[in-house]
Protein backbone atom coordinates (compact mmCIF):
# COMPACT_ATOMS: atom_id res chain seq x y z
CA UNK A 1 0.00 0.00 0.00
CA UNK A 2 0.90 3.67 -0.15
CA UNK A 3 -0.51 7.19 -0.37
CA UNK A 4 -2.96 8.15 -3.11
CA UNK A 5 -1.33 9.05 -6.41
CA UNK A 6 -3.48 10.86 -8.96
CA UNK A 7 -2.80 12.66 -12.23
CA UNK A 8 -5.97 14.58 -13.12
CA UNK A 9 -5.79 16.03 -16.63
CA UNK A 10 -8.20 18.62 -17.99
CA UNK A 11 -8.29 17.37 -21.58
CA UNK A 12 -7.06 14.46 -23.69
CA UNK A 13 -6.04 16.45 -26.76
CA UNK A 14 -4.66 19.93 -27.29
CA UNK A 15 -5.33 21.69 -30.58
CA UNK A 16 -2.94 20.45 -33.24
CA UNK A 17 -1.67 17.59 -31.07
CA UNK A 18 -2.34 13.87 -30.89
CA UNK A 19 -4.26 11.97 -28.23
CA UNK A 20 -2.59 12.54 -24.83
CA UNK A 21 0.34 14.13 -26.66
CA UNK A 22 0.56 17.19 -24.42
CA UNK A 23 0.69 15.13 -21.22
CA UNK A 24 2.63 12.02 -22.29
CA UNK A 25 5.81 12.95 -20.45
CA UNK A 26 3.74 13.72 -17.33
CA UNK A 27 2.05 10.31 -17.58
CA UNK A 28 5.38 8.54 -18.07
CA UNK A 29 6.96 10.35 -15.13
CA UNK A 30 3.86 9.64 -13.01
CA UNK A 31 3.62 5.91 -13.77
CA UNK A 32 7.38 5.34 -13.74
CA UNK A 33 9.03 1.98 -14.37
CA UNK A 34 7.24 -0.14 -11.77
CA UNK A 35 3.97 -0.11 -13.71
CA UNK A 36 3.95 -2.49 -16.68
CA UNK A 37 0.26 -2.58 -17.61
CA UNK A 38 -2.52 -0.01 -17.32
CA UNK A 39 -6.23 -0.78 -16.95
CA UNK A 40 -8.21 1.54 -19.24
CA UNK A 41 -11.82 2.52 -18.48
CA UNK A 42 -13.49 3.60 -21.77
CA UNK A 43 -17.05 3.87 -20.46
CA UNK A 44 -17.43 7.59 -21.25
CA UNK A 45 -17.64 6.94 -25.02
CA UNK A 46 -20.09 4.73 -26.93
CA UNK A 47 -17.54 3.01 -29.22
CA UNK A 48 -15.41 1.38 -26.57
CA UNK A 49 -13.43 -0.78 -28.99
CA UNK A 50 -12.22 2.20 -31.02
CA UNK A 51 -11.49 4.14 -27.83
CA UNK A 52 -9.41 1.27 -26.44
CA UNK A 53 -7.41 1.07 -29.66
CA UNK A 54 -6.57 4.76 -29.47
CA UNK A 55 -5.58 4.59 -25.81
CA UNK A 56 -3.56 1.41 -26.34
CA UNK A 57 -1.57 3.02 -29.13
CA UNK A 58 -0.74 5.99 -26.92
CA UNK A 59 0.30 3.96 -23.86
CA UNK A 60 2.23 1.38 -25.86
CA UNK A 61 4.28 4.22 -27.36
CA UNK A 62 5.35 4.97 -23.77
CA UNK A 63 6.24 1.35 -23.07
CA UNK A 64 3.10 0.31 -21.15
CA UNK A 65 0.71 -2.48 -21.98
CA UNK A 66 -2.99 -1.57 -21.83
CA UNK A 67 -6.01 -3.70 -20.99
CA UNK A 68 -9.48 -2.25 -21.48
CA UNK A 69 -11.95 -3.06 -18.73
CA UNK A 70 -14.82 -3.47 -21.21
CA UNK A 71 -13.04 -6.52 -22.65
CA UNK A 72 -13.00 -8.24 -19.26
CA UNK A 73 -15.73 -10.70 -18.29
CA UNK A 74 -15.30 -9.55 -14.67
CA UNK A 75 -14.69 -5.79 -14.38
CA UNK A 76 -14.41 -5.90 -10.57
CA UNK A 77 -11.70 -8.53 -10.75
CA UNK A 78 -9.91 -6.50 -13.43
CA UNK A 79 -9.76 -3.54 -11.04
CA UNK A 80 -8.55 -5.77 -8.19
CA UNK A 81 -5.66 -7.04 -10.32
CA UNK A 82 -4.73 -3.71 -11.92
CA UNK A 83 -1.35 -2.01 -11.50
CA UNK A 84 -2.66 1.39 -12.58
CA UNK A 85 -5.96 2.82 -13.83
CA UNK A 86 -6.60 5.29 -16.64
CA UNK A 87 -10.15 6.66 -16.98
CA UNK A 88 -10.68 8.46 -20.28
CA UNK A 89 -12.90 11.37 -21.25
CA UNK A 90 -16.26 11.58 -22.96
CA UNK A 91 -19.66 12.00 -21.35
CA UNK A 92 -19.36 12.15 -17.56
CA UNK A 93 -22.92 10.94 -16.89
CA UNK A 94 -22.44 7.90 -19.11
CA UNK A 95 -19.12 7.16 -17.40
CA UNK A 96 -20.44 7.43 -13.85
CA UNK A 97 -23.51 5.32 -14.64
CA UNK A 98 -21.30 2.56 -16.02
CA UNK A 99 -19.09 2.68 -12.92
CA UNK A 100 -22.19 2.20 -10.75
CA UNK A 101 -23.68 -0.44 -13.06
CA UNK A 102 -20.48 -2.49 -12.86
CA UNK A 103 -20.09 -2.06 -9.07
CA UNK A 104 -16.76 -0.30 -9.49
CA UNK A 105 -17.07 2.78 -7.28
CA UNK A 106 -15.90 1.15 -4.05
CA UNK A 107 -13.41 -1.13 -5.82
CA UNK A 108 -11.60 1.76 -7.50
CA UNK A 109 -11.67 3.80 -4.28
CA UNK A 110 -10.08 0.93 -2.38
CA UNK A 111 -7.36 0.29 -4.96
CA UNK A 112 -6.40 3.96 -5.15
CA UNK A 113 -6.86 5.15 -1.57
CA UNK A 114 -5.87 1.99 0.31
CA UNK A 115 -3.56 0.11 -2.06
CA UNK A 116 -1.97 3.23 -3.55
CA UNK A 117 -2.13 2.29 -7.23
CA UNK A 118 -1.76 5.24 -9.65
CA UNK A 119 -4.93 6.78 -11.12
CA UNK A 120 -4.84 8.86 -14.30
CA UNK A 121 -8.00 10.72 -15.29
CA UNK A 122 -8.68 12.87 -18.30
CA UNK A 123 -11.71 15.17 -18.68
CA UNK A 124 -14.66 12.98 -17.57
CA UNK A 125 -12.14 10.67 -15.90
CA UNK A 126 -10.99 13.67 -13.87
CA UNK A 127 -14.58 14.64 -13.03
CA UNK A 128 -15.40 11.24 -11.55
CA UNK A 129 -12.25 11.30 -9.39
CA UNK A 130 -13.75 14.13 -7.33
CA UNK A 131 -16.60 14.33 -4.81
CA UNK A 132 -19.34 14.61 -7.43
CA UNK A 133 -20.00 15.35 -11.09
CA UNK A 134 -22.12 18.43 -10.25
CA UNK A 135 -19.61 20.70 -11.99
CA UNK A 136 -19.23 18.78 -15.25
CA UNK A 137 -19.94 20.56 -18.55
CA UNK A 138 -21.70 17.52 -20.02
CA UNK A 139 -25.34 16.89 -20.80
CA UNK A 140 -27.17 14.28 -18.67
CA UNK A 141 -27.74 11.86 -21.55
CA UNK A 142 -28.21 8.97 -19.07
CA UNK A 143 -29.09 8.89 -15.39
CA UNK A 144 -26.56 7.49 -12.92
CA UNK A 145 -28.10 6.45 -9.59
CA UNK A 146 -26.21 9.29 -7.89
CA UNK A 147 -24.08 12.31 -8.81
CA UNK A 148 -21.64 11.27 -6.07
CA UNK A 149 -18.42 10.09 -7.67
CA UNK A 150 -15.23 8.32 -6.54
CA UNK A 151 -14.26 10.94 -3.95
CA UNK A 152 -10.51 10.45 -4.41
CA UNK A 153 -10.10 14.15 -3.55
CA UNK A 154 -12.36 16.23 -1.24
CA UNK A 155 -13.29 18.90 -3.82
CA UNK A 156 -14.68 19.21 -7.33
CA UNK A 157 -12.98 20.00 -10.63
CA UNK A 158 -14.29 21.70 -13.75
CA UNK A 159 -12.19 20.40 -16.67
CA UNK A 160 -11.95 22.43 -19.89
CA UNK A 161 -12.47 25.62 -17.87
CA UNK A 162 -13.17 28.51 -20.25
CA UNK A 163 -12.59 32.19 -19.62
CA UNK A 164 -15.11 34.68 -21.05
CA UNK A 165 -14.14 35.98 -24.50
CA UNK A 166 -14.33 39.79 -24.34
CA UNK A 167 -14.92 39.90 -28.13
CA UNK A 168 -17.81 37.43 -28.08
CA UNK A 169 -21.41 38.54 -28.59
CA UNK A 170 -22.65 35.39 -26.84
CA UNK A 171 -24.87 36.50 -23.95
CA UNK A 172 -25.23 33.12 -22.23
CA UNK A 173 -23.82 32.26 -18.84
CA UNK A 174 -20.07 32.05 -18.47
CA UNK A 175 -18.42 29.05 -16.86
CA UNK A 176 -17.59 31.22 -13.87
CA UNK A 177 -21.25 32.21 -13.43
CA UNK A 178 -22.31 28.58 -13.48
CA UNK A 179 -19.78 27.60 -10.82
CA UNK A 180 -20.84 30.56 -8.67
CA UNK A 181 -24.44 29.34 -8.98
CA UNK A 182 -23.32 25.94 -7.74
CA UNK A 183 -21.77 27.65 -4.73
CA UNK A 184 -25.06 29.39 -3.95
CA UNK A 185 -26.17 25.99 -2.67
CA UNK A 186 -25.15 25.14 0.93
CA UNK A 187 -22.31 22.78 1.79
CA UNK A 188 -20.76 22.83 -1.68
CA UNK A 189 -17.03 22.04 -1.85
CA UNK A 190 -14.27 24.04 -3.60
CA UNK A 191 -14.18 23.86 -7.40
CA UNK A 192 -10.90 23.94 -9.32
CA UNK A 193 -11.34 25.17 -12.89
CA UNK A 194 -8.64 23.45 -14.97
CA UNK A 195 -7.97 25.12 -18.31
CA UNK A 196 -7.06 23.13 -21.42
CA UNK A 197 -3.47 21.93 -21.02
CA UNK A 198 -3.57 21.96 -17.20
CA UNK A 199 -3.42 18.99 -14.83
CA UNK A 200 -3.30 18.36 -11.11
CA UNK A 201 -0.72 16.00 -9.61
CA UNK A 202 -1.75 14.54 -6.25
CA UNK A 203 0.74 12.57 -4.17
CA UNK A 204 -0.56 11.77 -0.70
CA UNK A 205 -1.55 15.11 0.85
CA UNK A 206 0.40 17.19 -1.70
CA UNK A 207 -1.29 18.62 -4.80
CA UNK A 208 0.55 20.61 -7.50
CA UNK A 209 -0.74 22.32 -10.64
CA UNK A 210 1.14 21.15 -13.72
CA UNK A 211 0.93 21.69 -17.47
CA UNK A 212 1.12 24.80 -19.63
CA UNK A 213 -1.92 26.78 -18.49
CA UNK A 214 -3.24 27.99 -15.16
CA UNK A 215 -6.31 27.27 -13.10
CA UNK A 216 -9.07 29.25 -11.41
CA UNK A 217 -10.09 28.32 -7.90
CA UNK A 218 -13.60 28.85 -6.55
CA UNK A 219 -14.27 28.73 -2.81
CA UNK A 220 -17.84 29.18 -1.64
CA UNK A 221 -18.47 32.76 -0.50
CA UNK A 222 -15.10 34.04 -1.71
CA UNK A 223 -13.82 35.76 -4.84
CA UNK A 224 -12.29 33.36 -7.41
CA UNK A 225 -8.49 33.34 -7.54
CA UNK A 226 -5.97 32.79 -10.36
CA UNK A 227 -3.15 30.24 -10.11
CA UNK A 228 -0.19 29.53 -12.38
CA UNK A 229 1.50 26.17 -13.16
CA UNK A 230 3.53 25.09 -10.15
CA UNK A 231 0.89 26.34 -7.68
CA UNK A 232 0.56 24.33 -4.48
CA UNK A 233 -3.02 23.20 -3.89
CA UNK A 234 -2.24 20.91 -0.97
CA UNK A 235 -4.52 22.97 1.27
CA UNK A 236 -7.50 21.67 -0.70
CA UNK A 237 -6.62 18.18 0.53
CA UNK A 238 -5.78 18.98 4.12
CA UNK A 239 -7.81 22.00 5.25
CA UNK A 240 -10.84 20.51 6.96
CA UNK A 241 -12.50 23.94 7.27
CA UNK A 242 -12.56 24.26 3.47
CA UNK A 243 -14.26 20.91 3.12
CA UNK A 244 -17.07 21.98 5.44
CA UNK A 245 -17.92 25.22 3.61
Amino acid sequence: GGPRRLLLVSNSTLRGGRYLGHCQRHIQSFLGERVRRVLFVPYALHDRDAYARRARESFESLGYGLDSIHESCDPVEAVRKSEAIFVGGGNTFRLLKALYDNSLIQEIRKRVLEDGIPYVGSSAGTNVATISINTTNDMPIVYPPSLQALGLVPFNINPHYLDPDPKSTHMGETREERILQYHEEPNTPPVLGLREGAMLLVEGDKATLQGVTGARLFLRGKKPTEHEPGADFSFLLTDRDLQRL
